[in-house]
């Protein structure tokens, strides 16, 4: 019985993975630049291609097939002590009419050079070279299974081919390359990773063209965000999806300080010649601060999706907690902010990332002898009161504060007609106007989070009322609502009063019985740090 295959993706794919594969820290900060002759001079007129005869050339030793294949299994049936050399060996000695390049895939650091990965997103071609009557394999892969990012929807996952060993004919802007893929990996551990390209051309000026086009494409963000955790820096495709859909049009604030915010962000980002000719250095931070739950997550999320759309990065700090200590990951965090600005850089919960042995070391790297020009960062914390004077009031390190207080009576409204907005298609749940009014008008000095936790509870135990003959069809119309966009970075505004027929009405009943319960748990606690 036959079955239909199994759709499988290229490991070296960016949609091969949900999350980017860990990329373990190089030792080395940085590599020397290579050099050409010609490199500063106009390009020559491409050679005529000498590349293509080349894919069933015997090499040395007989018998058919590629002698640089034979010479890999050869070397991996073996003893290691430097597969880089051994294949370069081998390279040279079968191809001595081309010039020969090696480039590392991946080095940590953003000193990768995915050359699969480059054409896989359009910017070349490359097909598979097969061997002729050769006894071994042209090319050597795993087959792995990539587990699902999320089991919730009964997602199996897939299958991808992670190569070991291959070569290619590799085409881009016109010349042509033979391209050899080596996983080099010298012992049986699993760092240092060593995967490298050597890459065959007639004229290494283009080799080198290659290089810095595909180098720059590696290390640009494609629907990423940068993120710094465990002491090292990985893209983020999960992260730039929960911010891909935030917008301040949906951010409920007081409109003069949403719009005092835009304007500062953007100001920034526009103003490099002002900055200059002022002499100032270029360089900005700001402090969100305030109760948790009123907006300051969802405000900077709104503000890295406008930046990523004017071609500005993020780069998102999680921790400092790293394998060679925080004074290193802030080392690393400023060594990157400064490689990719202009950029935007955010670190949350400053109170809890800043602590007083690292205090000293973050403010000489955030105002120090080292240029920070284009540097844009965003700060947030609950308590500025555990903030060192140092970072919270001095101007040239954050320049300006802004607060997040318990929205007002407006803004409460202006909440609640959000969720109003959401539980619209539902039609077991009556909303009418007044209801906002209400739920505004009892929810004094409730934040968002609050409010929002008084609406999920609500529908929920509305749900839980609603079984029987039905078979839960107005539990299962009502979970819409909750399962979208819930998170506790949301934030709203509104305002509103009652009405006799709201005793009428299933949500009012329910979520009064939800406020009067946080306003307890809320009066226990202020009781309790009293």
């Amino acid at each position: 019985m036959s079955h239909p295959p199994m759709p499988r993706h290229d490991i070296w794919s960016p949609d091969a993975f949900r999350n980017p594969a860990f990329v373990p820290p190089s030792a080395a900060a940085s590599l020397p630049r290579r050099t050409h002759p010609h490199i500063s001079a106009p390009p020559p007129p491409p050679p005529p291609s000498r590349l293509t005869p080349l894919k069933s050339e015997p090499g040395n030793g007989g018998g058919g097939g590629d002698g640089v294949t034979k010479e890999f299994f050869k070397h991996s049936s073996a003893k290691r002590v430097n597969t880089d050399a051994v294949i370069t060996k081998a390279l040279k000695e079968q191809y001595p009419h081309l010039e020969l390049v090696v480039v590392p895939e991946m080095l940590g650091y953003g000193n990768d050079c995915n050359l699969l990965g480059f054409a896989q997103a359009g910017n070349a071609t490359f097909e598979p070279i097969e061997d002729v009557g050769g006894a071994l394999p042209s090319s050597l892969e795993w087959l792995v299974y990539l587990p699902p990012a999320r089991r919730l929807d009964g997602d199996r996952g897939g299958l991808a081919n992670a190569p070991i060993y291959g070569k290619y004919l590799y085409k881009w802007q016109g010349h042509e390359f033979i391209v050899y893929l080596v996983d080099g990996r010298d012992g049986t551990g699993a760092y240092p990773p060593i995967k490298n390209y050597y890459v065959l051309a007639a004229d290494s000026y283009y080799a080198d063209q290659l290089v810095l086009a595909a180098g720059k494409w590696s290390s640009d963000l494609h629907e990423e965000v940068w993120v710094y955790d465990e002491g090292y820096w990985q893209k983020s495709r999960e992260l730039f999806e929960s911010i891909r859909n935030a917008s301040w049009d949906s951010v409920i604030l007081d409109e003069d300080m949403k719009q005092a915010l835009v304007e500062d962000h953007l100001s920034f980002f526009n103003s490099r010649d002002t900055y200059q000719n002022l002499r100032v250095p270029w360089k900005r931070g700001l402090i969100y601060y305030g109760p948790p739950g009123n907006g300051k997550t969802i405000s900077i999320k709104a503000t890295m999706n406008m930046l990523y759309g004017r071609g500005i990065p993020t780069l998102y700090v999680r921790t400092l907690v790293s394998y060679m200590g925080p004074e290193y990951s802030i080392k690393q965090i400023f060594g990157k902010a400064r490689e990719y600005a202009p950029c935007y850089l955010v670190l949350e919960d400053l109170d809890t990332i800043i602590s007083e042995g690292v205090r000293s070391y973050f403010l000489n790297e955030m105002d120090g002898l080292k240029s920070n020009d284009g540097i844009f960062i965003i700060g947030s914390t609950n308590h500025l009161d555990r903030l060192d004077p140092g970072i919270a009031k001095r101007p040239s390190r954050f320049d300006r504060k802004y607060l997040f207080p318990d929205p007002n009576l407006e803004q409460r409204v202006a909440y609640c007609h959000f969720w109003q907005k959401k539980l619209r298609s539902n039609k077991d749940i009556e909303f009418p106007d007044k209801l906002c009014d209400a739920v505004a008008g009892i929810t004094d000095k409730f934040s968002f989070a609050y409010i929002q936790e008084a609406f999920v509870a609500a529908l929920l135990a509305i749900a839980r009322q609603s079984d029987g003959s039905s078979s839960g069809k107005k539990r299962e119309s009502a979970r819409p609502a909750l399962t979208e966009q819930l998170d506790d970075d949301w934030l709203g505004v509104v305002d509103a009063s009652g009405d006799e027929d709201l005793k009428k009405l299933v949500l009012w009943v329910e979520i009064k019985k939800q406020i009067e319960i946080l306003r307890e748990g809320m009066e226990q606690e202020t009781a309790t740090s009293a």
